[in-house]
């Protein structure tokens, strides 16, 4: 039986510029890291289990791939804005559905990652 998700995974080309991209611009404290630094987990406040590596071989990064995650988000246009002036390029620019707002970034290796704020209940 499924009891949860472990960890989301993503493959990453340069491991020390992916983890300035997720510790620094993101804002993501490291947790679990290999010996050999191929593997860095970030646990997530809320919950959930984030991980970025170069072990993935022959799994190349990509905003294309049928897998993504998405990150909930305290402000969306803050963040975003922060973001953009620092250079971070968006797929999609902020988007509304009837529960939520969205925007999706490319991380420094070109995966993409879905910025995510619920609306609030009426």
């Amino acid at each position: 039986m499924i009891k949860k998700v472990a960890f989301t995974m993503y493959p990453v080309e340069n491991i020390e510029r992916a983890r300035s991209f997720y510790e620094k611009t993101l804002q993501l404290k490291s947790g679990s890291i290999s010996p050999d630094a191929a593997w860095v987990e970030y646990d997530l406040p809320g919950g959930g289990c984030f991980a970025i590596t170069t072990l993935a071989e022959g799994v190349k990064p990509s905003a294309n791939s049928g897998g993504s995650i998405a990150f909930e988000v305290d402000n969306l246009d803050d963040l975003v804005n922060r973001l953009k002036s620092e250079g971070v390029q968006f797929k999609f620019d902020i988007f509304s559905t009837p529960v939520c707002r969205m925007a999706i970034a490319l991380d420094s290796e070109g995966n993409a990652l879905t910025l995510h704020q619920l609306k609030m209940k009426q």
